[in-house]
């Protein structure tokens, strides 16, 4: 309906004040007035035990980066509860469709410790055979689609595989994975404009971390963060503090059902920060101050949520000392196994390509094979998938 006005009048969004949605304080304690979700013991055990699980495989993983074992990490460390919370608010079955920073997802649905370091090593265990750089993931069985390096280009699929879960009428959604620094990128609207408009079952939750790499998000946009473009969409949406898992949980669990049996797109921002570097490749005192990560240290996520647990007499500081030595230790033995692992065969560079190997295809693998075989010193794993003999510096002196 149209409503008209007889004198110019500009409007800015300064009249709109989007609040954001938080239960838990940084002790642990309930705000007043704030009700926790009705989670059930076990399952807030699961959940936090997926968000220290992948405290610490982040941690191990960028201690073996930084000793030359691993070519690249990215850290989920201050944005555990905002993965793990999202989640565990969905059913199993629903998809999601992540960035590169939700190991915490696969965590928490069952993803062991040896898939995600076939995954990291590229073994003959992975997956992806080995064609993807680290920290891009994927499980079919979990309902988490592989990770494409490329930014932004999950937003608009999700809006096209939820569009087919509409068809499908079988009552799951998606849930897509993003930054604020990937909500600049020409996906994002052209998602939210076809989710709005087709009206599909689908969760845009997007991390806000208050950095895309090195930029600051004042100088990424000039409006009160992403929640408010939901409005250009006319979609349902929340901010919520992504460092409080029960309001993540929450905010998820009820835009679930927005989703699910109304066919509701939501828009979430979780504002939250990126206490580790953009990558292994990035220092971040290049572009913040310590003094900023240390008032974020205060509110840390997996530390909240312990507190919670600790005061509900649902975990024990014994149980804390026993889980974190265990898993320090398992995700040690795990990495020791999928390093020594063999990289997948030389012929799993051109299956899954096509349905069938294309003659031209062929015919490159069949030069390749050849040069590997003129030069196998120079392949020494090409060489071996071809059952080469192939001698090493120390073997053409006969020593051990």
């Amino acid at each position: 309906m149209i409503r008209y006005v007889h004198q110019p009048t500009f409007l800015t969004g300064d009249e709109l004040s989007i609040s954001t949605f938080s239960l838990l304080d940084p002790e642990g304690e309930l705000y007043s007035g704030a009700e926790a979700p009705a989670l059930e013991r076990e399952h807030a055990r699961r959940l936090y035990q997926a968000m220290l699980s992948t405290r610490i495989l982040d941690e191990r993983m960028m201690a073996a980066q930084r000793q030359g074992r691993l070519s690249f990490y990215m850290q989920c460390v201050g944005e555990e509860a905002a993965v793990v919370g999202a989640t565990a608010a969905l059913d199993d079955a629903d998809m999601i469709m992540a960035q590169y920073r939700e190991q915490g997802a696969l965590m928490y649905r069952g993803f062991s410790i040896d898939e995600f370091m076939n995954q990291l090593f590229g073994n003959e265990l992975d997956y992806g055979k080995g064609r993807q750089m680290p920290i891009h993931y994927g499980s079919r069985k979990l309902h988490y689609m592989t990770i494409s390096s490329p930014l932004a280009t999950q937003i608009p699929q999700a809006t096209g595989y939820a569009y087919g879960q509409k068809l499908a009428g079988d009552g799951q959604c998606t849930l897509t994975f993003f930054g604020e620094g990937a909500a600049s990128e020409g996906d994002f609207h052209a998602a939210l404009n076809m989710a709005s408009v087709h009206k599909v079952p689908v969760i845009f939750f997007c991390r806000n971390n208050g950095y895309a790499i090195s930029t600051p998000a004042v100088e990424q946009f000039a409006a009160d963060g992403i929640a408010p473009r939901a409005f250009g969409y006319h979609m349902h949406v929340i901010r919520v503090d992504g460092n409080d898992v029960l309001a993540v949980y929450e905010a998820t669990r009820q835009a679930r059902k927005l989703a699910v049996e109304h066919n509701h797109p939501v828009l979430i921002e979780a504002m939250t920060y990126r206490l580790a570097a953009h990558s292994s490749s990035d220092d971040p005192s290049g572009y913040r101050l310590k003094s900023e990560e240390e008032t974020w240290r205060l509110k840390d996520p997996v530390l909240r949520m312990q507190k919670w647990m600790l005061k509900k007499g649902w975990w024990s500081e014994e149980e804390e000392t026993q889980q974190q030595e265990s898993l320090r230790r398992d995700v040690l033995e795990t990495m020791k196994r999928a390093e020594k692992r063999p990289p997948p065969s030389l012929d799993s560079l051109v299956s899954d390509v096509y349905a069938d190997v294309t003659p031209a295809l062929q015919r490159q693998f069949d030069q390749l094979k050849s040069h590997i075989r003129r030069y196998p010193e120079a392949y020494p794993q090409g060489s071996r998938s071809l059952d080469l003999t192939v001698k090493t510096p120390t073997d053409s002196k006969g020593e051990a």
